[in-house]
């Protein structure tokens, strides 16, 4: 089971969005509408991982998803607190290059 939970800033321009559990196929819609669903669009993303335990190619998708709706190669995005499994997907698939891992 995925939960994911959203907090916007005081100002509304930055988006943090926690993950806990599977982040898989089945947190589509719910990661989808949690960035959606703001307006206006914040300018910042922070994705929270120190409770997600597992990522597969769907989540990835769903964070290039994200980067390409938050503006692409401009896209102010980043992906905190994922523990080593989570963060070695993300280094062997590259995606280290396009976010920011903190």
């Amino acid at each position: 089971m995925t939960t994911i939970q959203t907090d916007i800033s005081a100002n509304g321009m930055t988006l943090s969005i926690s993950i806990e559990g599977r982040f898989d196929f089945s947190a589509l819609p719910l990661f989808r509408s949690a960035y959606e669903k703001q307006q206006p669009q914040p300018k910042a993303y922070i994705i929270e991982l120190s409770k997600a335990d597992y990522l597969d190619s769907s989540a990835l998708g769903m964070l290039l998803a994200l980067r390409d709706y938050a503006g692409g190669n401009t896209a102010n995005i980043r992906l905190k607190n994922p523990n080593a499994d989570v963060k070695k997907i993300l280094v062997i698939t590259k995606l280290d290059e396009l976010f920011e891992i903190e």
